[in-house]
């Protein structure tokens, strides 16, 4: 039986890539009792409510996770709670900073404050590569909401609420993916733009990055940061595993951009143990009760977690199979 059973889930930000998959392990496989969604798009609401087909056990909420009085009223009597509202593009981030600031940082206290003040059991925030060592706005608004939910686990103590954080990389398949608007390129003659041919990226299936979320909530204790261990991609080979004819030119890194991605640095190295398929940064302050799990076997000091020294690296034809196994 899985612990969602029963239960009532919310997830932010929920119309997305990878909310629309959650919503569809979700009830076909945790026999959920609720499943609210709250966003703030009501044409991606209604696109959702005819995928799944008015299924009586979801809700939706339009509002925004700015709005703390809407989360109030949306966080009644859930369980769980999914945090995966954000603002994500990089480059729009440098011209609307303040914008981001108010989204993934306010915002992500919101969520807190509300999930605590409406006993909500546990929470699980997504973060990103991006939040490791930040060069970009973007990436620094979501270092300070991964920070706000750790620490949200201090002033929750004395309540039943708990926080963790999942960090992942690239999502092969989701909304903005460059597989398919290289594919429609190379259908057309077209070279496809490489930003630089050194990158590598961490890269992700929507089903493995779903199931570890759900994973997270089986496990976790509060005050966690996980991370998956999966393997990386080297920018020229997923050219070639879109099509072995197609050229390639290079259009530079953008700003903001890192040549290789990084999802633990260094300097969390002395907190951060292995368990199982995940890495494990613990928090750098107890006073819940949280304790280091019994497998954890400490990484090296001064050991990151980069997509260029990764000890996996996925195939061009190992590509190929995903690309086919996700329908891209």
């Amino acid at each position: 039986m899985s612990l969602l059973t029963g239960s009532s889930v919310l997830i932010t930000g929920g119309t997305g890539s990878l909310g629309k998959a959650l919503i569809k392990e979700i009830l076909d496989n945790h026999d959920v009792r609720r499943l609210v969604i709250i966003s703030r798009d009501e044409l991606k609401q209604h696109e959702c409510r005819a995928m799944f087909n008015n299924d009586p056990r979801l809700r939706w909420f339009i509002g925004d996770i700015r709005d703390r009085q809407r989360l109030d009223r949306a966080f009644h009597k859930v369980d769980y709670v999914i945090h995966a509202a954000a603002l994500k593009q990089v480059d729009t981030a440098e011209y609307n900073p303040f914008e981001y600031v108010q989204t993934n940082v306010q915002g992500s206290q919101n969520v807190i404050d509300a999930a605590i003040d409406a006993g909500v059991k546990k929470v699980v925030a997504l973060s990103t590569d991006k939040a490791s060592s930040p060069v970009n706005l973007y990436g620094a608004t979501k270092l300070c909401a991964d920070r706000l939910f750790i620490s949200g686990n201090h002033y929750a103590a004395a309540y039943d609420t708990r926080f963790c954080v999942v960090r992942y990389g690239n999502v092969m398949g989701s909304r903005g993916s460059i597989v398919p608007i290289w594919k429609r390129m190379a259908a057309e003659g077209k070279s496809l733009p490489v930003t630089d041919d050194r990158m590598t990226r961490f890269w992700i299936t929507l089903d493995q990055a779903v199931k570890f979320v759900l994973d997270s909530f089986e496990i976790m204790q509060g005050g966690e940061l996980y991370v998956p261990k999966i393997p990386s991609v080297r920018i020229t080979d997923l050219a070639k595993a879109v099509d072995d004819n197609a050229t390639t030119h290079e259009i530079g890194i953008r700003p903001g951009e890192k040549l290789h991605e990084e999802m633990i640095a260094a300097d969390d190295s002395r907190r951060t143990v292995s368990v199982g398929n995940r890495y494990v940064v613990m928090p750098h302050l107890g006073g819940w009760g949280y304790e280091t799990p019994a497998d954890a076997e400490p990484v090296k000091d001064g050991w990151s977690y980069q997509s260029d020294g990764n000890e996996k690296f996925l195939s061009i034809e190992e590509l190929r199979e995903m690309f086919v196994a996700e329908g891209l």
